[in-house]
């Protein structure tokens, strides 16, 4: 996550008057128990991991269980790294728990082997009018929804205020130029000190994500029947990265080894004029950066256009769970507006409705990033990759070793290409 983000859910203010928010027959029941009074208690595993999401999503199950006696929700803290073979084991054992958190690409094989309930019945018109389609394309199949959208992360320039000004750089409008953006990091770039540093450690999310600047599509097809394709447009995001590290030396090769945060000391130090990261570090920079530090986001990255993978954070249901249509609740309530707001806010990243970006809007004013950030999602859409069943697996074992090898300036570029693409065949059987 987004990684990972990837990630995050908030709370809000007291919400004792809070209606049940099933959207079915049932909206109106006072206690949210849905068609049966039986009282029940539902394990719900988060994994929000910045302090102040893990204590707005605490919030948001204390108010769901002061106002739902009979449907209880206990907060199970989860991880992003090992939740995807957590989930492989839970659902073979018959253990997940009754509602999941995760994102919408792990959840594709999920889906496509039958481990997750279909929320469509039990989802409320009114969480399903507030995410556009194109982002329930993300978590739905053959017109069923398996996950709600809760949040989703683009990535952003971040850059350091006062050696952008001294630079003379000064990036504004509604988008940048991949050609702006490099001049610029070349501009920014000084004796001892790169224009850029990218922590791209892991990266192929990084890579796939913003890819779609160049109309990348790495995948052709769906489910296991899906064929790599690999060509000019794929490799456009490495190339040009790969040129910024070796040929421009705008940014610091050894960033390139680091991970997505790593790169923050570097950052604040001044080392590093920009970086570029998931829209959830602003977050961490607020919360860490030594004081005085002046930052802001830089518009959107454009190539052919500034479209990245939508690629939400999700709520889902097991198939087998025995209490789905009280889950499914939890989940509309969690959709609520403010509580998104609040999730998004505390989280620094974009909530799937735009009554949810509009209380952030307000909320802000605009200020730490905010207008750029939620400027960044406007164009968040389904990728390729998020209906291929094997996408983890080549990620983890073709993809990410393949992009370091390149970014290392180890193989060239179409050695890369080959690897990305014949790695396919190997995994996918």
């Amino acid at each position: 996550m987004m990684k990972k983000v990837m990630t995050a859910l908030l709370a809000v203010g007291a919400l004792v008057t809070l209606a049940a928010c099933g959207g079915n027959s049932n909206d109106n029941n006072s206690s949210g128990s849905g068609s049966s009074n039986e009282k029940v208690t539902l394990k719900f595993q988060s994994l929000a991991f910045q302090k102040s999401t893990v204590a707005a999503t605490k919030k948001i199950v204390d108010d769901w269980n002061a106002a739902n006696p009979n449907i209880q929700v206990e907060y199970v803290q989860g991880s992003w790294d090992s939740v995807h073979d957590q989930l492989v084991t839970q659902f073979q054992g018959g253990t997940a728990p009754d509602i999941i958190h995760d994102e919408s690409a792990d959840i594709t094989g999920f889906i496509n082997q039958g481990y997750l309930a279909d929320l469509s019945p039990y989802l409320s018109q009114q969480t399903k009018d507030a995410v556009s389609q194109g982002v329930w394309d993300t978590t739905s199949k053959d017109g069923k929804i398996y996950g709600a959208p809760t949040l989703l992360q683009s990535y952003v320039v971040f850059g350091n205020t006062a050696l952008l000004k001294a630079a003379g750089v000064n990036a504004t409008g509604d988008s940048l130029s991949w050609d702006d953006f490099a001049a610029d990091a070349k501009k920014l770039t000084k004796p001892g000190k790169f224009g850029l540093g990218w922590g791209l450690k892991s990266p192929t999310a990084t890579m796939l994500n913003l890819g779609l600047n160049f109309d990348a599509k790495y995948f052709e097809g769906s489910g296991q029947d899906a064929k790599a394709t690999v060509g000019d447009a794929e490799l456009e995001v490495p190339k040009r990265i790969h040129a910024m590290a070796y040929d421009d030396k705008s940014i610091d090769p050894t960033s390139l080894t680091l991970g997505g945060t790593d790169v923050l000391p570097g950052f604040y130090a001044g080392k590093y004029a920009m970086i570029v990261a998931g829209n959830y570090v602003a977050q961490q920079i607020l919360s860490e950066a030594p004081k005085g530090f002046q930052w802001e986001v830089l518009p959107p990255l454009k190539g052919t256009s500034t479209k990245q993978a939508a690629n939400p954070q999700t709520l889902s249901v097991p198939a087998e769970g025995k209490h789905i249509e009280q889950s499914a609740k939890f989940i509309d309530f969690f959709m609520k507006a403010e509580n998104l707001a609040a999730v998004g806010q505390g989280d620094q990243l974009i909530p799937s409705t735009q009554a949810a970006r509009d209380a952030i809007q307000k909320a802000t004013g605009g200020k730490n990033g905010w207008q750029q950030t939620l400027a960044s999602g406007t164009e968040l859409t389904k990728a390729p990759f998020q209906s291929v069943d094997n996408y983890p697996k080549w990620k983890d074992q073709i993809a990410t070793p393949a992009f370091q090898e390149f970014l290392a300036n180890k193989t060239d570029l179409a050695t890369l290409g080959k690897k990305l693409s014949d790695g396919w065949g190997q995994v996918n059987n």
